[in-house]
């Protein structure tokens, strides 16, 4: 075995330093997940028509709909509307998520984050 360690590979100390390193931007990481979490995001299509609030876990928490967009006659323009709204929170939180973590990884691909 050559000397300093692991092949050459700066030894045990520089090892334990890399594992201690990742286990804070995990705990960090874990941190920050539950703190997205709990943020609120809302979405308004239609001129204000339909609002669709969601959570941080991309969870539709609420949804609001002027009645006077209520048609009868016009089921598939609320349709619609309801389905911009939804799919547009939904972007807003999955987006916020992805550039938090993002500041935290540094760009790196860490599957689950």
């Amino acid at each position: 075995m050559a000397k300093g360690g692991f092949g050459g590979f700066g030894g045990g100390a520089n090892m334990n330093n890399m594992i201690k390193q990742a286990q804070k931007l995990q705990k960090q990481m874990e941190d920050k997940q539950k703190e997205l979490e709990n943020r609120n995001y809302e979405a308004t299509v239609g001129g204000g028509a339909v609002i669709a609030y969601a959570n941080g876990k991309k969870q539709l928490t609420d949804i609001k709909i002027k009645p006077e967009v209520v048609d009868p006659d016009d089921v598939e323009m609320l349709q619609d509307l309801i389905l911009l709204a939804v799919n547009e929170v939904i972007a807003k939180a999955e987006a916020d998520n992805a550039a938090e973590m993002g500041k935290m990884t540094g760009g790196m691909n860490l599957p689950g984050f």
